[in-house]
């Protein structure tokens, strides 16, 4: 694992930058930047290297797509490794989280209806291993993950 004191200035701010979005040529991006396209591409290639930046994706309003049913399933069980590959098939599942506390593990699912949403539940329930669930349904989504841009210059050191 890296520490973000391995990272310079301009590396925080390229990462920064990806963050908010990766749209927009390297030459665009430098600009914004004030630095050379080839020092561009050589640092995100570098952070490419390091496992910084692992690809590049839109940003998705699950929501808007008609997906209206959201939530956390804490999953309780005896063999998570086994149950952990059994639930990432399931189509579902945003995300898989091996977690430490009372669960073992805690799924993201979103699906676009109700029925579809209990029967995701049901499946993750009835996996061999699963103990038991508990759910918690998403309300509204204040923030989420794709929103996330780390504090890269405060807790530099600098």
């Amino acid at each position: 694992m890296g520490n973000l004191s391995e990272f310079d200035e301009l590396d925080r701010r390229i990462i920064e930058m990806m963050c908010r979005s990766s749209q927009g040529s390297y030459r665009q991006l430098a600009k914004q930047l004030g630095v050379h396209p080839t020092t561009l591409i050589q640092r995100v290639k570098n952070l490419e290297t390091k496992g910084v930046i692992t690809g590049y994706r839109a940003k998705i309003d699950y929501v808007a797509m008609g997906y209206d049913y959201t939530g956390l399933v804490q999953v309780y069980s005896d063999n998570i490794v086994e149950v952990e590959k059994e639930i990432l098939n399931i189509p579902e599942v945003v995300a898989v989280y091996d977690v430490t506390g009372e669960a073992d593990v805690i799924v993201l699912v979103t699906c676009p209806g109700r029925d579809e949403f209990s029967e995701a539940v049901k499946k993750i329930n009835s996996l061999p291993g699963v103990n038991k669930t508990n759910t918690s349904v998403v309300l509204n989504i204040v923030k989420s993950e794709n929103e996330f841009i780390p504090d890269l210059f405060s807790q530099a050191g600098n």
